[in-house]
């Protein structure tokens, strides 16, 4: 990797910001294309002088896509939406838009493209981001049969928006949802060092190419387990209720009206199948990567949620 050219859709994101630091370190010059590049100037800290540069482009938008490829060695397209909001659609970004990057990525000479879906990815589903993301997969391969996928369950880590979103909600309410009665969903959350340490494999070994990967961590939760553990972490008393689904998307069709909404429709519908990997496919294992457990990492930054702060022994409130 030291030397090359590495373009980073996304990468002021969640996931990026782990991806750009693992490329600098490598040696990896890399080009941070976002579509507002000031807020990208806390990565270039992250590497040497002028060895991290954010550009400004869009996924969805040719001509600025083009430019933020010409002359990278690997291309990674991070981008992807949890809500729709104007003119932002699923379709619109996660079909549209990576077959934009897949395609600029094969005109322009990349060697690598690593596209990151989410497990949840399926043509048949109910839900509209899932769909779309499927449809994001087909229009990589038909443009750059070469590409690697990565399908991560729900990552975890500092800046997560789901452990992170329940322990402040869990401040603020008696009472936490566990969506679908009973245990809920089941989920497999992926830490986000390995999921950047997969695309890394992706970039830089030719036996990934052509391969789409699911990625889960080691262990599989139902979702009051989740918020039980999250409870435990934050030294907090919350009752449970279980949340049917119907309910809950009643609930979501007035939350989705928010500027930055808690839960949509599309959300509920997409929590009525378990987010766990299937088997079917090669995961971190076959990259030689061994899964970190959410016990592991959650306590490192879960603990700021705690009665009187992290430096507190938590207390049963």
């Amino acid at each position: 990797m030291k030397g090359k050219l590495v373009t980073v859709f996304g990468g002021s994101g969640f996931v990026g910001r782990h991806l750009v630091q693992r490329l600098a370190a490598a040696g990896a010059r890399v080009r941070v294309a976002v579509r507002r590049p000031a807020e990208a100037a806390y990565l270039q800290p992250m590497g040497d002088v002028a060895q991290i540069v954010p550009v400004p482009a869009s996924v969805t938008h040719e001509g600025s896509a083009r430019a933020a490829v010409a002359g990278a060695d690997g291309v990674v397209n991070l981008v992807g939406i949890l809500y729709e909001k104007g003119r932002r659609k699923f379709d619109t970004v996660h079909r549209e838009g990576a077959g934009i990057v897949a395609r600029a990525a094969k005109d322009t000479g990349a060697a690598a493209l690593v596209h990151m879906s989410a497990l949840g990815a399926d043509p048949e589903s109910r839900s509209r981001y899932a769909t779309s993301k499927a449809a994001g997969e087909a229009a990589v391969r038909a443009a750059f049969p070469e590409a690697v996928i990565v399908r991560p369950s729900v990552v975890f880590g500092p800046q997560d928006g789901f452990f992170n979103l329940f322990a402040s909600l869990a401040r603020f309410t008696p009472v936490l949802p566990v969506i679908g009665g009973g245990g809920g969903t089941r989920f497999q959350p992926v830490y986000v060092g390995d999921v950047a340490d997969a695309i890394m494999k992706g970039l830089g070994e030719r036996s990934c190419a052509g391969k789409t990967y699911e990625l889960g961590g080691p262990a599989v939760y139902s979702f009051k387990e989740i918020m039980e553990m999250i409870l435990r972490e934050t030294g907090r008393k919350r009752l449970l209720l279980p949340f049917p689904y119907f309910l809950a998307s009643l609930e979501a069709w007035f939350l989705q009206l928010m500027p930055k909404p808690l839960l949509t429709t599309d959300q509920v519908r997409l929590l009525k199948t378990d987010n766990v990997v299937s088997g079917d496919l090669p995961g971190l294992a076959e990259l030689g990567i061994a899964p970190t457990s959410a016990e592991a990492i959650i306590p490192t930054y879960l603990d700021r949620y705690r009665s009187g702060g992290r430096f507190r022994t938590p207390l049963q409130v």
